[in-house]
C-alpha cells in the first residue's frame, strides 16, 4: 500500500516517473551495443558464389541428385549419367604401339632393289634345299627369343610351372619332346608331299601320330602350288643373321614365306601367333638379300595345323603387314646386337 501512493505522488509531477526507468548508472557499467543490418556500416565486399555463375539449366539434374541424396541415393547408372553430362561418353583406352612408333637406326628394305631376276629359269621345278651351316651370325631364333617381351615371358613361364604342376619335371620334358618330335614328322612328311604325293599318302596312313595334323592343312595344301624351297637356309648378308625357311611357295597365286605350325589348341587369329609373324617376315628379308635365291618375296603364310584334326587356320601376311613385322623385327635385331 505505501509503495502505491509513492507511485501515486510520482507520477503527479511530469518527468519523474521516466527518470526513475532509465537507470543511468547501467550506462556506466555495461557498454552501449547497438545492431544494424544496413550494409553501409560492414566494410568488407560480399563474396560472389561461384555456383551462381554456373548454367544450372544444363545441369539441373545433377544439381537435384546432389541436392536430394537424402530421399534418392546415387546409383552406379547415375553417376554414369553424371559422368556422361560433364565429360561426355569415355573413350576407350588405346595402349600405344611402341614398335609401331619405333624406326630403326640402321633400316634396311624389305625388298633387295639390287637383285636382279632372272626372266628364265631352268631349274624352277626344282625346290631350292640349302643345308643350314653352324656359323658366328645369330639364328632368327635365337634372337627372338632373347628379346622376348615381359609381359609375353610372364605368360610363358606361367604356361611352364602350370605343366611342370601337372606333369612333374620329367614329365613336362617328355611333353615337349614329344611336341617337338611331332614338329619335325610333320614337316618331314609335308616335305614328301611336296616332293612325292604317293610317299606323302603312304606316310599319313602309317603314322598316326601325325595324320591329324595332315588331315588338318589338307585345305591349306590343296591351294598351295609352284614350290621353290623347303626347309632351307637363308642369310640376310646384310644385317648378319640367319634362319632355316619352312617353305617358299605360292598361295592362291602369291609367292610366300609358309611357316607351318602345330598346336593343340585354336589360334584363330594372327596375334595368337605370338612371334611368328615376325619370324617369316625375318626369313623374307633374309631371302630377298641372299645371292642363293634367284627370286623376291613380299607375302607370308603362317599356316596352324591342330592334332585333332580340325581345319587349319591359314593367316595370309600381304605385302603391308609385312613391312609393318618387318619394322619391329629390325628393333628386335638391334635390341639383340646392343645387348650383345
Amino acid at each position: 500500500l505505501v509503495r502505491m501512493k509513492f507511485l501515486q505522488l510520482l507520477s503527479r509531477k511530469p518527468g519523474k516517473l521516466e527518470m526513475l526507468f532509465q537507470i543511468p548508472f547501467c550506462q556506466k557499467q555495461f557498454p552501449y551495443l547497438c545492431l544494424a543490418t544496413s550494409t553501409c556500416l560492414y566494410s568488407k565486399k560480399k563474396k560472389v558464389n561461384s555456383y551462381e555463375q554456373i548454367d544450372q539449366e544444363k545441369y539441373k539434374n545433377l544439381v537435384y541428385s546432389v541436392t536430394s541424396y537424402k530421399t534418392s541415393a546415387q546409383t552406379p547408372e547415375t553417376i554414369f549419367e553424371e559422368d556422361n553430362l560433364l565429360y561426355g561418353p569415355p573413350d576407350k583406352h588405346r595402349p600405344p604401339d611402341k614398335a609401331g612408333t619405333k624406326t630403326p637406326k640402321n633400316w634396311v628394305p624389305l625388298i633387295n632393289p639390287n637383285k636382279r631376276i632372272p626372266l628364265l629359269n631352268s631349274d624352277s621345278n626344282l625346290p631350292v634345299k640349302i643345308a643350314l651351316q653352324k656359323t658366328k651370325m645369330p639364328s632368327v631364333t635365337r634372337i627372338l627369343q632373347q628379346t622376348i617381351p615381359p609381359q609375353q615371358a610372364f605368360y610363358l613361364e606361367r604356361w611352364k610351372q602350370k605343366m611342370i604342376l601337372e606333369l612333374g619335371k620329367d614329365g613336362f620334358a617328355e611333353y615337349t619332346k614329344n611336341l617337338f618330335l611331332q614338329g619335325e614328322l610333320f614337316h618331314a612328311a609335308l616335305e614328301s608331299l611336296f616332293l612325292s604325293e604317293e610317299m606323302a599318302t603312304k606316310e599319313q596312313r602309317e603314322d598316326v601320330a601325325i595324320s591329324g595334323y595332315l588331315s588338318s592343312a589338307q585345305h591349306v595344301l590343296k591351294d598351295i602350288s609352284e614350290v621353290k624351297a623347303l626347309e632351307s637356309a637363308v642369310q640376310h648378308e646384310t644385317l648378319q643373321y640367319l634362319g632355316l625357311v619352312d617353305c617358299v611357295a605360292k598361295y592362291r597365286g602369291q609367292l610366300c614365306v609358309i611357316d607351318w605350325k602345330t598346336s593343340e589348341k585354336p589360334k584363330p587369329s594372327l596375334k595368337n601367333t605370338f612371334d611368328n609373324p615376325l619370324q617369316v617376315a625375318a626369313y623374307i628379308g633374309a631371302i630377298n638379300h641372299d645371292a642363293n635365291y634367284d627370286f623376291q618375296v613380299s607375302c607370308g603364310l603362317i599356316v596352324v595345323a591342330y592334332k585333332n584334326g580340325s581345319p587349319a587356320h591359314p593367316h595370309f601376311m600381304d605385302p603391308n603387314l609385312c613391312l609393318q613385322y618387318w619394322n619391329k623385327w629390325l628393333l628386335r635385331l638391334e635390341e639383340y646386337m646392343d645387348r650383345n
